[in-house]
């Protein structure tokens, strides 16, 4: 199946100040979904961010969350996004049945959210130079399990190729010159 803009929805889970750190290549992730974040907003793909706990893992960090309406970060407890009701009603709200998810730690908050996003019927695509987790092994283990269970592991120039679908366009020309390099 091909990701299609008008079907599309970003989620970001978990970018936070004191967690990004830890997180192995996770300048590089920040990196990814910044990119990520700002072809979606070219295409006008909705994103959603998701914040564990922010008290003790602080806010969303500022390259992501500069890129952010106020109204897209949502604070959660539970590891799955999908566990909490008010994230799980945004959601659906969105009616867009096509999840690219991104995140940390890739073998918890975003392998529960992956796993819940499958579970009520969503298509979901995680994009892999876009999550991690602190050790490489609990990566490993994470995509391995995602792509198991029915996730669709991506590169970011995937979604944006297929977002765009077709060369010869405006929008073709200005997002290949200014993202795909």
């Amino acid at each position: 199946m091909l990701l299609s803009a008008n079907e599309s929805f970003v989620l970001a889970i978990d970018c936070q100040e004191k967690l990004m750190p830890a997180i192995d290549g996770g300048e590089a992730v920040v990196d990814a979904i910044r990119w990520l974040m700002d072809v979606a907003g070219e295409l006008s793909v909705p994103v959603l961010a998701s914040e564990q706990y922010p008290k003790g893992l602080g806010r969303t960090v500022p390259a992501l969350a500069e890129r952010l309406d106020a109204d897209r970060t949502l604070e959660k407890t539970c590891f799955s996004c999908c566990a909490e009701q008010e994230f799980r009603a945004r959601l659906h709200a969105l009616g867009r049945r096509q999840a690219i998810v991104a995140g940390v730690e890739s073998h918890v908050c975003v392998l529960q959210t992956v796993l819940g996003l499958i579970g009520e019927g969503w298509q979901v695509f995680v994009m892999r130079e876009g999550i991690s987790s602190r050790r490489p092994s609990d990566l490993e283990l994470a995509m391995a399990r995602m792509r198991q269970c029915g996730a669709q592991i991506v590169s970011r120039e995937m979604v944006a190729f297929e977002w765009m679908h077709r060369a010869g366009t405006d929008q073709f020309r200005h997002i290949t010159r200014q993202y795909i390099r």
